[in-house]
């Protein structure tokens, strides 16, 4: 590659770094209004499910928090909050 070449990839991979940093910090402000899909709840790993059919089949049994929004499930920061309460496991108290 020339020197120009290169150059130009860094200055451009430079710009989508800042732009990428930037889009993170606003995602960061609008969080709470953020709405998730199974697959986005499966893929990050946000609840306990490994599997998009089962985590649906929960939702459609209504066992687990969620919305319905036009037909179609979405999770909001709230729903995932929730739930994670609901399944959290309180430890036994030690008794001397």
């Amino acid at each position: 590659m020339t020197r120009k070449a290169t150059r130009r990839h860094h200055s451009k991979l430079k710009r989508l770094l800042e732009a990428s940093a930037k889009s993170r910090a606003d995602q960061g402000e609008t969080a709470e209004f953020r709405r998730w899909t199974p697959e986005e709840v499966v893929d990050k790993q946000l609840l306990p499910y490994r599997s998009v059919r089962v985590l649906k089949s929960h939702c459609y049994r209504r066992e687990v928090h969620h919305h319905l929004d036009g037909g179609r499930i979405t999770f909001t920061a709230e729903d995932l909050r929730k739930e994670n309460e609901r399944t959290a496991v309180v430890p036994f108290e030690k008794t001397a």
